[in-house]
């Protein structure tokens, strides 16, 4: 098993254009956020129902499907589980009140496309291809390598 230094620097390898890297640094989180967005629009009535805890923002499959992303960071790093679970609570916390005023599954789509273009016009500056196109893998890594880039002491 790869250690998470091994994945940021293969991740590296095709984020190197300063435009590719701030394009990624607002559009990860983006899509990290929207597809959060698009799991607690789903329909969660098994949840609700047998926890009936009246928490909306833990009973959606979102929380649900967090909790395994998290397996995934816990095995590379407590440290950087730590930070993604800090960042998938707010994700949960604002989706939610985004809900509130607007059709979530609808705002969710929309930054998830805008996002996505994004990206791939960023790996059209760096001319290189997407990571997650040679792994699926390297869409868990785009995340942490954002967090670690953005808050890191480096």
């Amino acid at each position: 098993m790869r250690t998470l230094d091994q994945w940021f620097a293969e991740y590296a390898v095709s984020h190197q254009n300063p435009k590719n890297k701030a394009i990624h640094y607002i559009c990860v989180p983006a899509i990290y956020f929207s597809i959060v967005g698009l799991l607690m629009s789903i329909p969660c009535g098994i949840i609700s129902n047998s926890l009936k805890l009246n928490m909306p923002i833990i009973e959606n499959w979102a929380f649900v499907v967090l909790l395994f992303v998290l397996v995934f960071y816990i095995r590379l790093s407590i440290a950087m589980a730590v930070k993604i679970a800090i960042f998938s609570a707010i994700c949960l916390v604002a989706n939610y009140y985004i809900s509130q005023f607007v059709p979530l599954w609808m705002f969710s789509i929309g930054v998830f496309v805008i996002a996505w273009i994004g990206q791939f016009y960023g790996h059209n500056i760096e001319g290189k291809k997407p990571s997650f196109l040679k792994d699926l893998q390297f869409l868990l890594i785009g995340p942490a390598w954002v967090v670690e880039n953005l808050f890191s002491k480096k």
